[in-house]
């Protein structure tokens, strides 16, 4: 069974950089999608950016598009979410999450990670 865990949350203020990482565990990934997804206060999770583990096409949602680059890095089993030109709006709980199908939809990710805090000041 995969298990995720996320690094790298935390707070900053508007304008900067963070960069979140995923790393997955109990066996090597080889197929399949791995995303970011985000959730904030009163809010429903959405979706931030994917990538497949084969080939690594990515996507991304149209607010962090040309602010966000997801990347993975395969002999490590590990994605990594780098988070530009940050925005108050951009506060959430990041969780990564991993699909055996090639998808963006959250309900087809069926393993998630506990989540790791990002928190943008004004």
């Amino acid at each position: 069974q995969v298990q995720l865990a996320e690094s790298g949350g935390g707070l900053v203020q508007a304008g900067g950089s963070l960069r979140l990482s995923c790393t997955a565990s109990g066996r090597t990934l080889s197929s399949g999608a791995m995303g970011w997804f985000r959730q904030a206060p009163g809010k429903e999770r959405e979706f931030v950016a994917a990538i497949t583990w084969t080939g690594g096409r990515t996507y991304y949602a149209d607010s962090v598009k040309g602010r966000f680059t997801i990347s993975k890095h395969n002999t490590k089993n590990t994605i990594t979410l780098q988070m530009n030109s940050l925005k108050p709006e951009d506060t959430a709980v990041y969780y990564c999450a991993y699909s055996e199908i090639i998808t963006v939809r959250l309900h087809e990710f069926d393993i998630w990670g506990q989540g790791t805090q990002v928190t943008v000041s004004s």
